[in-house]
């Protein structure tokens, strides 16, 4: 096999792993999209059922909704950081390609370069959005059942 051809394909490898990597981060929080979309349905469903005999639950939801609110902006931006990361990576690889093919060219090796690193810094900010929704999804679990489990 040409070894150009073989470099070709190593040089592009990386961006392509970073691409599966990405895309089941987005799949997972895609999931949780969905999840908080029901549960925020559903919390309005049961909220318009409830009549004024039951002024603590209907307490606990309004308390809950902008909270849950919240959480789907950070599942939302979190979303977008990924797939602009995707975006960068696949982008990425296409200079890699070039760069390798086109005799590695100064504007196919710093474009390559610098999709590279403002991919990785989407998908670092996008990590950190997911961990904050992380805390904040336990903050809501801690009010939906503190009259249950916990003694405030």
């Amino acid at each position: 096999m040409d070894e150009t051809i073989i470099d070709v394909i190593k040089g592009m490898l990386t961006p392509g792993i970073m691409i599966s990597a990405c895309g089941l981060l987005l799949l997972g929080m895609n999931n949780k999209y969905s999840l908080v979309v029901n549960r925020i349905r559903t919390l309005n469903n049961e909220f318009r059922e409830l009549n004024d005999d039951h002024r603590d639950r209907r307490d606990c939801i309004l308390i809950q909704l902008p909270l849950l609110i919240e959480r789907m902006k950070l599942i939302r931006n979190t979303v977008w950081l990924y797939t602009i990361s995707i975006a960068m990576f696949l982008f990425s690889s296409f200079f890699l390609g070039v760069y390798l093919v086109n005799g590695k060219t100064t504007i196919a090796t710093v474009s390559s370069l610098t999709l590279f690193i403002i991919a990785l810094l989407s998908m670092f900010l996008g990590i950190m959005y997911a961990a904050k929704e992380v805390l904040l999804g336990y903050k809501i679990l801690r009010i939906e059942t503190k009259n249950i489990l916990y003694k405030e």
